[in-house]
């Protein structure tokens, strides 16, 4: 049994229009995702073979940049489209998740694209590993370094500096409020 069935409000019946577009949502996301990977590598590829980074890149640390680029053309194109999404979907009503306003949705693709900074410094950092160990192992390293770059920046208080406001409050369930 679910939690909206003992609040006592009723399933809404799918529909094959709502069915097909999920569907199409799910697709587009997807796919500025994988794109946005492909995208991503291929812009720091060209910044680092004959671009200005040639010189400060080993070629053993070629590959921690093509591991970060994966990360942050993934994660920008998966988190975009969500965003946007949340901008024209959504209701407060039945207890769904309110609409994403166009300042919040500004805040929260500025934090992607600070985040996919980050991620990038953190794939840089590991490059640098390429002047004493071999690729391989500097790949293995930049999977596991650009993998759990999310670490550092999730253990910071942001509410201490006035921007953690509700990314990590959870709502009452609905079960909850009704006791």
């Amino acid at each position: 049994m679910s939690a909206d069935s003992e609040a006592g409000q009723p399933e809404a019946p799918r529909s094959t229009a709502g069915n097909i577009a999920f569907g199409a949502g799910a697709l587009l996301t997807l796919a500025t995702a994988v794109l946005g990977a492909f995208a991503a590598v291929a812009l720091l590829g060209r910044t680092v073979d004959p671009g200005p980074l040639s010189g400060v890149v080993p070629d053993d640390g070629h590959h921690a940049l093509v591991v970060g680029g994966i990360a942050i053309g993934g994660l920008t194109g998966l988190m975009v489209p969500v965003i946007l999404f949340g901008m024209v979907r959504g209701k407060e009503a039945n207890g769904g998740p309110p609409r994403v306003g166009p300042a919040a949705a500004a805040r929260k693709v500025l934090t992607v694209l600070v985040f996919d900074v980050w991620l990038l410094a953190v794939a840089f950092l590991v490059a640098q590993l390429g002047w004493i160990l071999p690729a391989r192992l500097t790949t293995v390293v930049a999977v596991l370094a650009v993998g759990f770059g999310w670490v550092p920046p999730a253990l910071v208080p942001w509410e201490r500096f006035g921007l953690g406001d509700g990314f990590g409050k959870l709502r009452p369930s609905a079960s909850r409020q009704a006791k």
